[in-house]
């Protein structure tokens, strides 16, 4: 496989529709509101494999003085996506500042960033949430002053969701209209693979995302299983650590009740655990 058709491959559906210069301009004026026309100079800055290891989807680019990065979220929200995009927002100016002599005394301009994700994940999810590195901090309050933030602006764009950021973007609201229909055919029972085949059919019937499917077919296909496959291994991996956590808790307690002379059975009543579990830990 080439070197191009293996990032093709690795990308996902909203990178390759939205990595587009006119369709990032479209989705940006949607999501803030704003009118840049379709002349506004657009520098694509989306760097290769930075976020995800599985997959790609985040489009960054400089647009009016700023550079925005927009994350598209099928899993669960990271709550770590600020320290995330500081790493990746310090790589995006590497690119962007290269050439330039940084030890030079005169200062040199860079574009202000703006951070947003895209939620489209099956979890609930608030329309909007405000994630903060400040709040990763392992000291914070007045006798630690803040010294450096970053901002994140997370937006739930499932079907039905923010509808005003749909309303303006046509590419958007067709982008969750697809999904919606993929998902509704897996809830109805079909396999997923399935379900993906007839929302692709039916959407060009109904002219939602026509020209996209049309010419990204069986690519749209492979980036969607990729994605959502890896977007439920995280999911099962995230509540495998929850599980692993609560017996981690129950076994602890457990060893302090034992040590406190209350009978095996007794904790294993109170506890949750097994008798044969909990016998182990006496030992």
């Amino acid at each position: 496989m080439s070197e191009n058709a293996n990032r093709q491959y690795k990308n996902s559906v909203f990178t390759t529709l939205f990595g587009e210069k006119d369709n990032a301009l479209e989705l940006y004026n949607a999501i803030q509101n704003t009118n840049y026309g379709a002349d506004t100079p657009v520098e694509m800055t989306t760097l290769e494999n930075v976020l995800y290891m599985e997959l790609i989807n985040d489009v960054s680019f400089v647009i009016g003085g700023k550079i925005v990065v927009l994350i598209e979220h099928q899993s669960t929200i990271n709550e770590n996506m600020p320290l995330r995009m500081l790493l990746y927002i310090a790589k995006v100016y590497q690119k962007i500042t290269k050439g330039e002599d940084l030890y030079r005394e005169r200062r040199i301009s860079i574009p202000r960033p703006e951070f947003i994700v895209l939620y489209n994940g099956k979890d609930e999810y608030p329309d909007k949430q405000t994630l903060k590195l400040s709040e990763m901090f392992a000291q914070f309050g007045e006798n630690c002053p803040i010294e450096l933030e970053l901002t994140v602006q997370v937006y739930n764009i499932n079907k039905g969701r923010n509808p005003e950021f749909a309303k303006r973007s046509e590419n958007l609201n067709d982008y969750e209209e697809f999904i919606a229909t993929i998902r509704e055919y897996e809830n109805n029972g079909m396999l997923r693979e399935d379900a993906m085949k007839k929302a692709v059919t039916d959407c060009i019937a109904r002219n939602v995302l026509k020209e996209f499917l049309e010419k990204n077919g069986s690519e749209v296909m492979n980036m969607l299983l990729t994605e959502w496959n890896t977007a439920d291994a995280l999911r099962v991996r995230e509540q495998e650590g929850i599980t692993q956590g609560i017996r981690q808790g129950q076994q602890q307690t457990a060893i302090r009740m034992l040590n406190k002379g209350i009978s095996a059975n007794e904790v294993a009543e109170l506890t949750g655990l097994f008798i044969d579990d909990v016998l182990r830990l006496q030992y």
